[in-house]
């Protein structure tokens, strides 16, 4: 757990704190995506797809596969983090980064920042080996953080994501957990 300034961030790892983050995560949500943040939603999600995402990046916890962190300022909900391991067996002993949201009121204060430490460090801590990302191309500011993290950019693919009629490039990020000092 990490606690300064009235932020506290911590793990979500049962079903209960699952089940009591899910309305304010929904809301969360629905704010960011609503205001064209790049989290992978052209519309917010329900409630209960909300419940079903968290109940099973939750299930994954107590394996060391996968992580859910979140951040809260004066005990309200500030942003969600989590990653997954890649299911394919080849791929197991790395995970993805598949989400990082930060209330657009608390942007700025290093709530990413802290959110993204501690999934490192949960990662580690997991023995997963590489930790992959990826982002939209219009969104410097998660690519400033992800690098100044240690996060490499290995490649792009152009145009990818489609958000109506607009096209943004598809940025995929790494951080190489067996090298780090």
């Amino acid at each position: 757990m990490v606690e300064s300034n009235a932020v506290r961030v911590f793990p979500v790892d049962s079903a209960d704190l699952a089940a009591r983050i899910t309305g304010p995560t929904t809301a969360l949500l629905r704010h960011l995506v609503t205001g064209g943040a790049a989290l992978g939603w052209v519309d917010p999600p329900s409630e209960a797809e909300v419940a079903e995402l968290l109940g099973e990046v939750v299930k994954g916890t107590a394996d060391g596969d996968s992580a859910l962190l979140v951040a809260e300022v004066d005990e309200q909900l500030a942003g969600f983090a989590y990653w997954r391991r890649y299911p394919r067996p080849t791929h197991r002993p790395h995970a993805d980064v598949e989400k990082v949201a930060v209330d657009s009121r608390w942007q700025g204060l290093g709530i990413g920042r802290r959110l993204m430490q501690e999934l490192i460090r949960a990662a580690a801590e997991s023995q997963v080996e590489v930790l992959t990302l990826d982002l939209r191309g219009d969104n410097d500011r998660a690519a400033r953080l992800y690098e100044s993290l240690g996060f490499k950019k290995y490649g792009a693919l152009e145009r990818f994501v489609a958000v109506g009629e607009r096209r943004y490039d598809k940025l995929f990020y790494a951080l190489d957990l067996r090298v780090q000092p």
